[in-house]
């Protein structure tokens, strides 16, 4: 035997030993505290699902599993403390779709690459939108809506509570699907946004269950269809956008993930991500949901990459034909 054969053969053996040693590495993740810094406020929709989850998982993992708030600043403090931390999956984030798909269009300068910093590990939920209209509007479909625009350019309004969420960008993608023009009003918070809805300052918002279901539930702004592409089972008689005279093919929702650091190693990911899903699958997560229109939304990495890059080039045509900036 020769002494470079001698030399393989014994590097072979080293990784031989190692690698059992490695896969028990990542089967006794982890082996202290994990934190998951959130963007929202405590109470918010998405901060309360994730506590719950939070509250499986340490359960799961026999370690503290921390959830920590940095709210404002358009997420970007969250952010910032994240890319602060540790790198080896004990610090990860809650992001939305916003900070993924939307804000590398509507800044031009971000404190963080979508692509380079994250590695979106599961979607925790989605959730779709209802087109709302005051109770006593003339509009019973969104072909309604549509004619309206198409017979009066930048006439007819809707809102949101901000430039490049969901609700405005949805919105914006129902001008662009049906070439029309309307004024996007900007409210401060959204409880005064569905107030503005129900008391016909505004003609239409998108909202969700939690927003604006509220207002809908008082009988004072109605929902004429819903963002899917199939109809919600909590409402069956609401038409989807298309069957409600709108264009083929449109399909708006809201949806947050838990993010690792780019570069984490796969064992450790995958089994992030098993757990999480193990998690989301149990019955009283399913309730919670429900009681804020969430749904799970289980799909492979590879397959929430596609979506995530095809969300984003969706909405970065959106955002050059309304010209929005946050700049």
């Amino acid at each position: 035997m020769t002494s470079i054969t001698r030399r393989a053969l014994g590097v072979g053996l080293l990784v031989a030993g190692l690698a059992p040693a490695l896969a028990v590495a990542a089967d006794d993740w982890p082996t202290k505290p994990v934190r998951i810094i959130t963007p929202f406020p405590a109470g918010a929709g998405p901060e309360a699902v994730l506590r719950v989850l939070a509250e499986k998982l340490q359960k799961k993992w026999g370690q503290p599993v921390i959830v920590e708030n940095r709210p404002g600043g358009n997420g970007f403090i969250a952010i910032d403390a994240f890319k602060r931390g540790a790198t080896d999956g004990y610090d990860l984030i809650q992001l939305d779709n916003v900070h993924l798909v939307a804000y590398p269009y509507l800044f031009k300068k971000l404190p963080y690459d979508p692509v380079k910093d994250f590695e979106p590990i599961t979607p925790l939920f989605r959730t779709y939108f209802f087109v709302g209209v005051p109770s006593t509007s003339k509009f019973r479909t969104v072909g309604d809506i549509v004619a309206e625009a198409k017979s009066h350019p930048g006439v007819l309004n809707y809102g949101s509570w901000s430039v490049g969420n969901p609700v405005h960008l949805g919105s914006a993608l129902l001008e662009s699907m049906t070439n029309t023009q309307m004024q996007h009003v900007i409210y401060k918070e959204t409880s005064m946004l569905y107030t503005g809805v129900a008391t016909g300052e505004l003609d239409f918002a998108l909202g969700s269950l939690a927003t604006a279901g509220p207002m809908q539930r008082m009988g004072r702004i109605k929902f004429i269809a819903v963002t899917g592409q199939k109809r919600h089972p909590a409402f069956p008689d609401v038409p989807t956008v298309s069957e409600s005279g709108g264009p083929a093919g449109y399909e708006v929702t809201g949806w947050t993930t838990v993010a690792a650091p780019k570069g984490l190693p796969r064992n450790v990911a995958d089994k992030i991500q098993r757990d999480i899903e193990a998690a989301l699958a149990e019955p009283d997560i399913k309730e919670r949901y429900a009681t804020f229109g969430y749904e799970t939304f289980p799909v492979t990495r590879a397959q929430f990459t596609s979506f995530i890059a095809a969300e984003s080039t969706k909405y970065a045509d959106v955002i050059k034909r309304a010209k929005a900036s946050l700049d």
